[in-house]
């Protein structure tokens, strides 16, 4: 992605606005330098302090903070939001997962559902797909026209400049695993009685498309990373080295907002209880 390696995670995984992507050629495994045992424990210090900001979010109520994974079948959006969403308190958070829409938000704009879900002011939100399925799913299936679909993309452009207009911080991140990383989880959910009922029957006709979403993937990357809602290419094959990224990343974006405990009110200061 022509990073300097001595960068640190959040400039080396930065897609820059118009970079061209070609993720037969990305690394999925990659460490960048990390080590898995130091690694765990970088993630620990991560976490208790995305704990602390998020404490501050919550108790300045200035800021809002959306996170938005997407990622092929397997490639570790459940697995991430287990370990970043367990650093916050659930009071002032909201993970929402786009299925297939319903009939009432298939009579609105596609961003209809999607407006409703992004967090207000104080609250940090977490989205287990999102809005791209408008330029993901409905292009491989050819659910709508390509001159409708390839219009959506200036749409969510523009859109996701108003809410951080707005005050919305935008992070995004695209988990990048190799196809035969995603074959060994899905055999694993198939061995594994406990995860078994993670694995669909649409899973491996969904597969065999593996080309097409691949492409999907690399234009949406390239035409919806901007200066102002970024998106954050996460090699994913290693489960330690993808939650460390994200937690690394969104403690450096959310430190960047300074959140403050407000000031007490007048005369609490000294109180006495009795």
């Amino acid at each position: 992605m022509g990073k300097k390696s001595g960068d640190g995670l959040r400039d080396l995984l930065r897609v820059a606005p118009g970079e061209k992507i070609d993720l037969a050629a990305y690394d999925c495994g990659a460490t960048y330098g990390r080590q898995k045992d130091k690694g765990e424990a970088e993630l620990t210090a991560n976490l208790a302090h995305l704990t602390d900001l998020q404490e501050r979010i919550y108790a300045e109520a200035k800021h809002a903070v959306l996170i938005v994974l997407q990622g092929i079948d397997a490639a570790g959006k459940d697995g991430t939001i287990t370990v970043i969403a367990g650093a916050f308190n659930p009071q002032g958070t909201q993970v929402t997962s786009f299925k297939e829409p319903t009939p009432q938000e298939l009579a609105h704009d596609f961003l209809w559902r999607v407006h409703a879900a992004v967090p207000g002011k104080r609250e940090i939100g977490i989205f287990n797909r999102s809005h791209y399925e408008q330029v993901l799913i409905v292009r491989v299936h050819n659910i709508e026209p390509e001159d409708v679909w390839r219009r959506h993309y200036g749409e969510i452009r523009d859109w996701e400049r108003m809410l951080t207009d707005s005050g919305v911080t935008i992070l995004k991140f695209f988990l990048a695993i190799d196809k035969d990383t995603q074959r060994q989880r899905f055999q694993d959910r198939v061995d594994d009685p406990t995860k078994r009922w993670k694995f669909s029957s649409t899973d491996l006709p969904e597969r065999r498309l593996w080309n097409q979403y691949q492409a999907a993937f690399e234009e949406m990357l390239t035409e919806t990373s901007t200066d102002y809602a970024p998106w954050y290419l996460i090699p994913s094959n290693h489960n330690w080295l993808r939650n460390l990224a994200i937690s690394e990343i969104v403690a450096e974006e959310i430190d960047e907002l300074n959140p403050q405990y407000p000031e007490p009110a007048a005369g609490i200061v000294g109180m006495k209880i009795v």
